[in-house]
């Protein structure tokens, strides 16, 4: 069975205290996976195609990036941490992920969403898309790689004081096409992999090639792994052809 969760940090650090439970020997190796939420929809459908096809079972934890890595700061255990690259590096510099073990997995653009029903904004150019976020009554961001590069954008726009009063920042694991679909956002920002299964928005597209934004969202293996060999043969899989397609599927590409 498999279970996806969005849990908090502090629930995730008291697991590391917890005495290990004993599996038998005809009981399946679990493997336990945090992430961010851009990767849960990736990373649920490609998980449970490598649980039917081998002897390993996955447990699935994800929530906003940001603390995602605070839970592993805080010796959360778990066999394989998915974030961005960025993230992975920062871990690997404070010794929380194994030097050497970052595997990259996909990369993903920034697209653009409104409520269903709402105007519909021509964002099929630069100049288009800065229109439409000086039209915008509210503009949405997450608190991701993405967020900071539309804040900078903004700057280099020269725009940024102009829309300030306007900018709505979600929490971490809070998705911006959720406050579109609520109305309580009329432009929302964020990787397209977190827009895509949400009902309620309309998905205007990416940002165009001369202002989009690619993450690249990688593995590591944590410091306190001890089934290193397992989670190899995950991301062997994970980073296999065979995941090329759902990788397309949920707006994202293969690396």
């Amino acid at each position: 069975m498999k279970y996806t969760n969005v849990i908090l940090c502090m629930s995730i650090a008291n697991l590391s205290a917890a005495a290990p439970v004993a599996i038998s020997s005809n009981q399946p190796t679990t493997l336990r996976i945090i992430s961010s939420m851009a990767t849960r929809q990736l990373l649920t459908e490609l998980t449970e195609q490598f649980e039917l096809q081998s002897k390993y079972r996955i447990e699935l934890e994800s929530m906003g990036g940001v603390d995602a890595a605070k839970c592993v700061e805080a010796g959360g255990v778990f066999d394989v941490v998915i974030l961005a690259a960025s993230a992975i590096n920062k871990l690997i510099d404070s010794g929380n992920i194994l030097p050497n073990s970052r595997v990259d997995l996909v990369k993903s653009g920034v697209a653009m969403a409104v409520k269903e029903g709402a105007r519909i904004f021509d964002i099929s150019n630069e100049a288009r898309v800065k229109q439409a976020v000086l039209a915008a009554k509210t503009i949405g961001y997450s608190t991701g790689p993405s967020g900071t590069y539309l804040t900078e954008l903004f700057e280099r726009w020269g725009i940024a004081e102009q829309v300030k009063e306007r900018l709505v920042k979600t929490p971490p694991g809070v998705p911006v096409g959720s406050l579109v679909a609520k109305g309580e956002v009329e432009l929302g920002f964020q990787q397209l992999s977190e827009l895509l299964h949400l009902k309620g928005i309309v998905i205007l597209g990416p940002l165009p090639a001369d202002i989009q934004i690619m993450t690249h969202f990688s593995a590591g293996i944590p410091v306190n792994c001890n089934q290193q060999e397992a989670v190899k043969v995950l991301l062997s899989f994970l980073t296999s052809p065979t995941a090329t397609e759902a990788k397309i599927r949920n707006g994202m590409a293969p690396l």
